[in-house]
């Protein structure tokens, strides 16, 4: 499985050339950039060519880019006014559209595979307004996505608008058929659970977020660190119609800074390749 971090463990920070190096020491192979203000710039071309020139530098790939979530608030944290491709609203929506475009725009200089976004903000209901909200910002984006080598893959959390139920029929009434899903391990595990999640999305799924809690908050904890059975959640991902990655997306702890974790996190992927290899292989897997 290839291994990838996101580098929302080093979103307190305006990412840098240090925090990427670290993650190639750890044996870590290609990040996620997680789009935050006071993380990235992503709207600026040379901080973009910057970030290329670290990520060459370190023999990084750049797996996945996380859609912006929102326009500031804290540095690199949520909290800012809400970026929603579900804003029934036209010109808040048509804003939002844009916002992702410009992050979708890093392709451009660097390629990656997949756009991992919200379907809302975590807020909306489930009605037929926020759906075709959703539907109508995510015709211009799938288009914007493919022109440049992109997969937009929706994410599970919480909320009823991005359940994987309705993820699942989102994608049946809408037949956008250039989308995919995002599996996150950790919103599953506060929903319905990681098994029933993960079966219903399985046929779409074509990245993860991997990420553990103890099923109360969303903790965003190192694999093994919480209470989700990983052996019974590894032996899921093994059987998904296509090789998947291992996404780890962490935050970091209060104290102790990331440098701690990203030992944990390179310990846990280790863990997690030794419980994989001790299981059957999927039939028809070479």
């Amino acid at each position: 499985m290839e291994h990838v971090l996101s580098t929302y463990l080093f979103s307190r920070e305006p990412l840098g050339s240090e925090a990427l190096a670290a993650v190639a020491r750890a044996g870590i192979g290609a990040v996620e950039l997680y789009s935050a203000p006071g993380h990235v710039n992503y709207r600026s071309p040379e901080q973009v060519r910057e970030l290329g020139r670290w990520l060459e530098g370190n023999r990084l790939a750049l797996h996945s880019v996380h859609s912006p979530m929102d326009r500031g608030g804290r540095q690199g944290r949520e909290g800012g006014a809400p970026i929603s491709i579900a804003e029934p609203e036209r010109l808040r929506r048509i804003d939002a559209v844009d916002e992702i475009k410009r992050a979708l725009e890093i392709a451009e200089q660097i390629p990656f595979r997949c756009l991992v976004q919200h379907v809302g903000s975590g807020h909306e209901p489930l009605d037929d307004r926020h759906q075709e909200a959703a539907f109508n910002s995510l015709e211009i984006l799938v288009v914007f996505a493919r022109q440049r080598g992109v997969k937009i893959a929706l994410e599970n959390t919480p909320g009823d608008l991005s359940s994987p139920d309705a993820l699942m029929d989102f994608l049946r009434q809408t037949r956008l058929a250039d989308l995919g899903l995002c599996f996150d391990t950790g919103h599953a595990r506060l929903g319905e659970g990681v098994e029933p999640s993960f079966e219903r999305m399985r046929d779409r799924v074509v990245t993860t977020h991997i990420h553990d809690n103890h099923g109360e908050l969303d903790e965003h904890l190192v694999p093994f660190e919480g209470s989700i059975d990983w052996e019974a959640a590894l032996r899921l991902l093994a059987n998904a119609p296509a090789e998947l990655p291992l996404v780890l997306e962490l935050k970091e702890p209060a104290a102790g800074g990331w440098a701690p974790a990203l030992e944990r996190a390179a310990a846990a992927l280790e863990r997690m390749e030794t419980i994989a290899g001790g299981q059957p292989r999927p039939a028809g897997r070479n």
